[in-house]
């Protein structure tokens, strides 16, 4: 699998545990996510993502927030100066669901690196 097909998709609702990846599959996802990684309980994916100071990482943010809101599906995220950290789960599944993962490629595509 490769980013542009997962970027490509939106989310659609997911609830209830049989919309919940299992490890094999989130790790094939984040072989196509550059620098996601599992939490540690294997609920969420997190990445740092830095930036040269903070009006870019504000920039980021309402990048992401105004994707998320478009998605209906929203990431915690924490930010500082020249950094901000995105987390992705899905609260109704109990863990990592593809709406997780298609936002994340989103990310990746938003900065087109």
């Amino acid at each position: 699998m490769t980013l542009s097909p997962l970027a490509s998709q939106h989310c659609t609702p997911r609830k209830g545990a049989e919309h919940a990846l299992d490890r094999a599959t989130v790790e094939g996802h984040l072989a196509t996510l550059p620098g996601w990684k599992i939490t540690s309980d294997g609920k969420a994916i997190v990445k740092d993502f830095p930036f040269k100071d903070f009006q870019h990482t504000l920039g980021f943010i309402n990048a992401v927030g105004f994707m998320a809101n478009q998605e209906d599906h929203h990431p915690d995220l924490e930010a500082g100066y020249g950094h901000c950290q995105l987390l992705w789960s899905t609260h109704d599944v109990g863990g990592l669901s593809l709406n997780d993962m298609i936002c994340a490629a989103r990310v990746e595509a938003l900065l087109d690196r």
